[in-house]
């Protein structure tokens, strides 16, 4: 019989309790997950009750409410507050968003559940280790590739200019590429749907003439071809893009240009 044991550390614990403040009207139930890899503890959920009427209505106030008057020691990542930055990305009640657009009452159920982005290594509580992410969306040269430099502005047509649409609103939160279980299994070889997506956009840029040269470093049977349009990544966008649809079509040019 085969034997499965789960990694070191990994067996989350129950953490501590934080007790509401008497007087508290509108108390919510906060489970955060916690971690510290200087300790040899396991990660555990702390719970914090929070009174609402004390804190803003988005999950990244209660955060910061949490830390400013009740666990200083919490650890998690924000920047904008307003959906632009991405820096706040997390799993809010089961699913991949930002904290910082995310109602609290948008949450069904009496405890508010608050873990790091999944399937992805801890650096600290709610912050996870994005190196592979960010190496994998360098290595498609989010870049514009022409020559020579213009003497003046490159000019692009209306319609040329709305095939970007749907590409460049993309913050690399992401969210998406977390929440895909291609990219749970294959994170080191599949580019994910972030990085494609951003692919994609390059390649639909008239201006960009490295369109051809783009598309052969994206045939290969695990860079792009481990998307089987779960469609994860178009559910859980914060800013409504559709991921899928953008490798979909990279998939389409790579057949035509054969025909």
């Amino acid at each position: 019989m085969v034997e499965l044991t789960l990694p070191k550390n990994s067996r989350v614990q129950k953490g501590e309790h934080h007790a509401a403040p008497q007087g508290a009207s509108r108390v919510r139930n906060v489970k955060v997950y916690r971690y510290d890899p200087d300790t040899e503890l396991n990660p555990r959920w702390d719970t914090y009750e929070v009174d609402l009427d004390a804190c803003g209505p988005m999950v990244l106030d209660v955060l910061i409410h949490i830390k400013n008057e009740i666990d200083p020691s919490l650890t998690f990542r924000r920047s904008c507050r307003e959906g632009v930055c991405g820096s706040c990305a997390m799993n809010i009640g089961g699913r991949n968003t930002l904290a910082c657009t995310k109602g609290v009452d948008e949450i069904p159920g009496k405890d508010l559940t608050i873990s790091p982005l999944p399937h992805m290594p801890v650096v600290k509580d709610l912050v996870p280790d994005l190196t592979n992410f960010y190496k994998q969306y360098a290595s498609i040269e989010p870049f514009m590739q022409a020559s020579p430099p213009p003497e003046k502005e490159r000019i692009q047509s209306e319609d040329d200019r709305r095939k970007l649409d749907g590409h460049y609103e993309c913050i690399l939160c992401a969210c998406c590429s977390t929440s895909c279980p291609s990219y749970w299994w294959n994170g080191d070889t599949y580019l994910g749907p972030a990085a494609l997506l951003q692919a994609h956009r390059w390649i639909e840029d008239s201006r960009d003439e490295e369109r051809e040269r783009r598309l052969d470093a994206l045939e290969d049977p695990f860079k792009l071809y481990r998307c089987h349009t779960i469609m994860n990544c178009a559910q859980v966008c914060p800013k409504g893009l559709n991921p899928a649809q953008a490798i979909a079509d990279i998939k389409r040019q790579l057949v035509e240009r054969k025909a």
